[in-house]
């Protein structure tokens, strides 16, 4: 077997239908685009979302909701995080610099301390905001909680 030999297995492949090439084709005429209208002129594109003159159905379904410009987005940590992080480091002070160092944060997002997980250690912990349970519990071991 060589590469020149090679060949598509018999009904394999179909040559494809050349439109518009006269009447001995059989596809000449109006090249199966049938007669007049703007469906059969080159160029012809139809609306994105037409319906046929129905209404389409982004204007039939209503607007609804809004964006708050005043929304924050924070990065949540959990507290059983924080206790990775200071058991693996050996540190008494966490901010965001020892988050981001950690590898969760980029050091532009807010950051959010969440209570869920056990914090065993005493820990002061800085960031954007806390929960009422994650401020709690950080405090029951003898931590502070400072908002940045």
């Amino acid at each position: 077997m060589k590469l020149n030999n090679l060949k598509p297995a018999a009904g394999s492949t179909h040559s494809r239908r050349r439109i518009g090439r006269g009447p001995g084709s059989g596809l000449g005429g109006t090249s199966t685009r049938g007669h007049k209208g703007a469906k059969s002129r080159s160029g012809y594109k139809k609306k994105i979302g037409f319906e046929g003159g129905q209404m389409p159905l982004q204007r039939r379904v209503p607007k609804g909701g809004f964006k708050n410009i005043n929304h924050k987005e924070y990065l949540a940590v959990n507290l059983d995080t924080l206790q990775a992080i200071a058991e693996k480091k050996n540190l008494t002070k966490i901010g965001l610099a020892e988050l981001k160092e950690a590898g969760l944060t980029n050091g532009k997002c807010l950051v959010k301390i969440l209570g869920n997980g056990e914090l065993k250690l005493k820990v002061d912990v800085e960031a954007n905001a806390f929960s009422k349970t994650a401020e709690e519990a950080i405090k029951a071991v003898g931590g502070n909680t400072t908002i940045i």
